[in-house]
Parts: C-alpha cells; structure tokens; sequence
C-alpha cells in the first residue's frame, strides 16, 4: 500500500510539470538516457535539457505546486519587492528581503558579461536600488507558475527575475536573460 501511495503521488507531481521537463526528467533520471538524446527529442539543446530535468527534479523534490493562497501571498511579496525598487527605496527593499537572501544573475544580466552574486539584504538592497530603471520596465509574471518579475524588449521577454520567498520574505533571487536559458521557461506576464 504504501508503494501504491508513493507511486500516486509521484504522479500527481509530475502532472504539475511542463512536459518538456517531464520527458527531460523521467528520461534521464529513470532510464538514463543522455542529455545529448534528450535535446534533440525536445527541441532543446543538451544543456537546456538538463535545466528542465533539474527544475522537474526540485519540484519533484518540493511535491506538488503550492496552494493557490500561497502563491497570492507570495506574489503580493514580489510585487513589494518591484514597487521598492521602482522608487530605490532603501527601506522598503529591507522590509521584504531575508537577512541571508542571495541574489544570483547570470552573464547575460550584466554589462561586463560576468556572473553576479550578492549575500545580504544590505547589498541586495543596494543593487536593486541601483537597477531603479531596469525595474520600472519589468512587470508582474509567472515564471513556470511562481510569481516572477518580467521584462520585454521588442515582443520578446529578455529578463526574468525568480523569487524564493519564505516567511513573507524573499530569500533567493536569480537573474535570468540568456537566451538559452530563457528559451526553457514558461513565461507569463500579468495584467498587473
């Protein structure tokens, strides 16, 4: 009963999942395939492959999406973080980022083409109040159904912030605009 109960709720999970990352998951995780088969299935390059098998792991990992009342008070906390930034204001930046919260972007976020990583809420705060424009121009947005800020160039999302957020406050924050990481999201902008 309890293999029935396991093997359930491994279904209900990957249910959740998009099914590029489903197939990139179950493929190489269960019957071992390599990422450079799985690419091509997919119609993603190996590396993207295994960032949608890694994200299907952790949500695997997590269990199924959260409640929708979560994911309301999770979204209310990123969209403080956005009006905070918008304004550079300091304070309210701190109201919202965890003490320990680590902000990661990748080398296509910034202009010296150098991945960036920040510790602390002090200079999280700093570098989000630096990045006042950048804010201004990205909106509300699911990214693979979490709350995320996005940005859009041309028709084309060339940004996306990912929020972990516990406690009502955020304790992670990744970067993304490589091309080719941005291509294995499933990205939403919001009406606000």
């Amino acid at each position: 009963m309890l293999s029935d109960s396991v093997g359930l709720a491994l279904l209900v999970v990957l249910d959740t999942l998009t099914p590029a990352e489903r197939i990139a998951f179950v493929l190489h995780d269960m019957f071992a395939v390599p990422f450079d088969e799985i690419g091509p299935m997919i119609d993603r390059s190996p590396v993207a492959a295994r960032q949608l098998a890694s994200r299907a792991r952790r949500r695997v990992k997590e269990g199924a999406r959260p409640p929708e009342t979560d994911r309301a008070r999770r979204r209310r906390v990123v969209e403080a973080f956005l009006a905070a930034s918008r304004e550079g204001d300091f304070d309210a930046l701190l109201a919202v980022l965890d003490p320990e919260v680590v902000f990661r972007a990748d080398a296509a976020t910034v202009p010296g083409g150098t991945p960036v990583m920040l510790r602390g809420a002090r200079n999280v705060a700093k570098g989000a109040s630096a990045a006042a424009q950048r804010a201004r121009e990205s909106v509300p947005g699911l990214v693979d159904g979490s709350p995320a800020l996005v940005r859009v160039q041309e028709g084309r999302v060339s940004l996306v912030l990912t929020f972990t957020v516990a406690d009502d406050l955020i304790t992670g924050i990744e970067a993304i605009a490589e091309p080719e990481r941005l291509h294995t999201l499933d990205v939403a902008v919001l009406d606000g």
